[in-house]
């Protein structure tokens, strides 16, 4: 059991959208048991008897056998984030200098020489670096886009990335993707990272039959993620829909993201992204695409009525000059939407918290002041990617929910001055985005700022170490010498 103690302000993110201050929560197993003041749990089941011995920290933890006490008279307590869309691998290759101005097509032909390069090495290493980033960051669930398989490489990348995940004890959605259509053919990808069809849907098929656990508060789900519409054929596309519907997981790709994109679809289609996704069946509440930059007024509300969501990326957005989604138009229909980082190429970090706060400011600047709310945000982050998931059970504190919850101690410096909303504090306000304790399915893997479950400095290591292998393999020109820090 862990007992939150006198919590200094509760962000529920219930329907009425209470927050509280005062409060204890205790979590029970992998469920939040009871959210209430002044919380006895003497006598229940499991409970040790006896007074609590003091813990770390001038005894800000105390513990006994079965039961950690936090006490968080100045926390901020919240549901975990939700990091809708990203690419693990990405991280090993951030702020790489031939990419580092470059608009996305551009920038991913730059990039996908590197990344032919990949190993299984290298997938555990940058799935271990991302979801380190993002435990530290309070995010507690994240779905991940994993769609180059070099030719000729052997092993098992997404059963590579669910150890690594289950390892730093994240909660994990990796998505099958997948690049059909190469350079040869008019796609964008080079031959080196395109699968046939055949190979694509029968690895999707074993990667659900292995990897996806449809329980209740399951740590793995997986769904299937053709890349975009300039790297896979219309077949992969309705072929994929047909095995993911037949198998109950969910689809996911990348729409709209730049207006190369629409010029692309125009002219190989005839039609816009979204109609071109209509025309395969890619529309539903089983749907989830990133970015949709570039949606007109009636794509919005077509997107609306068929319950079809959204993955807003604002920070890759803006590093990659795609612009910027009409997420208050979104907000405003009624599309579901939630928040991502993206890839760590094309936003170079996996910062969740700093995602927040560029969300909201980007909206303040192209919307005005009223476009969105701190609330807003947070709700996205939270209820609104866990929904997109279809995760019922996660989103918000609220009993017999998912002990998925994160705390941040506002007796900082970068938070003084900025407690007449604790919440909205945590967006405007601070310049350490690290959380103090995260909690994924009832386990501390993020204690007093320092991850639990993994070694920080090994992980950062580890990945410099095959970044530079990487780099050096594809013969990428770089302005200094490529060599570890502190050697």
């Amino acid at each position: 059991m862990i007992l939150l103690r006198n919590i200094y302000h509760l962000a529920t993110m219930n329907d009425a959208g209470d927050r509280l201050s005062g409060v204890d929560v205790l979590i029970d197993g992998r469920r939040i048991a009871e959210v209430a003041r002044s919380i006895e749990v003497a006598g229940r089941a499991g409970a040790a008897a006896g007074p609590g011995r003091s813990g770390e920290a001038g005894g800000r933890v105390t513990g006994r056998s079965d039961l950690r006490v936090i006490d968080c008279s100045s926390m901020v307590a919240a549901p975990g984030f939700v990091n809708l869309h990203h690419h693990f691998y990405q991280t090993l290759q951030r702020n790489v200098p031939p990419a580092q101005n470059r608009k996305l097509f551009d920038w991913l032909t730059t990039l996908y020489d590197i990344w032919s390069g990949l190993t299984v090495e290298a997938v555990r290493a940058s799935t271990r670096l991302a979801c380190a980033e993002l435990l530290l960051t309070g995010c507690t669930m994240s779905s991940d886009h994993m769609y180059v398989f070099p030719k000729g490489l052997e092993g098992d990348l997404i059963g590579t990335q669910v150890a690594a995940a289950r390892e730093l004890g994240i909660r994990f959605h990796p998505t099958r993707g997948s690049m059909s259509l190469g350079r040869e053919e008019g796609g964008l990808p080079p031959g080196s990272v395109v699968q046939s069809e055949e190979e694509i849907l029968a690895d999707s098929e074993r990667v659900i039959d292995e990897h996806h656990d449809p329980e209740p508060f399951s740590m793995t789900r997986v769904a299937l993620a053709p890349c975009s519409p300039f790297s896979v054929t219309d077949a992969l596309m309705e072929e994929t829909a047909e095995l993911a519907r037949g198998k109950g997981v969910l689809l996911h790709t990348h729409v709209a993201e730049t207006e190369d994109e629409i010029r692309y679809c125009l002219e190989t289609y005839g039609v816009r992204p979204l109609a071109l996704m209509e025309r395969f069946g890619w529309t539903g509440r089983d749907v989830w695409f990133a970015h949709g930059v570039h949606l007109a007024a009636d794509e919005i509300r077509r997107l609306a009525a068929t319950g079809t969501a959204i993955a807003h990326c604002p920070t890759s957005n803006m590093r990659l000059s795609s612009g910027v989604a009409p997420v208050p138009q979104f907000l405003e229909q009624g599309v579901r939407v939630g928040l991502a980082v993206d890839g760590s190429a094309s936003n170079d970090t996996s910062d969740m918290l700093g995602e927040l706060r560029n969300c909201l400011l980007v909206h303040l600047l192209t919307g005005g002041p009223d476009a969105v709310t701190a609330e807003d945000v947070a709700r996205m982050a939270t209820r609104g990617g866990a929904d997109v998931l279809g995760r019922v059970e996660a989103g918000s504190i609220e009993e017999g929910k998912a002990a998925d919850v994160v705390l941040f101690d506002m007796n900082r410096v970068g938070y003084a001055g900025a407690q007449s909303d604790p919440l909205a504090a945590l967006l405007y306000a601070g310049f350490d985005h690290r959380v103090d304790y995260t909690i994924v399915n009832g386990e501390i893997v993020v204690e007093e700022g320092q991850l639990v479950t993994g070694d920080e400095r090994e992980i950062a290591g580890e990945a410099t170490e095959i970044s530079f292998r990487m780099l050096e393999a594809a013969g990428v020109d770089t302005p200094w010498p490529l060599v570890p820090p502190g050697r």
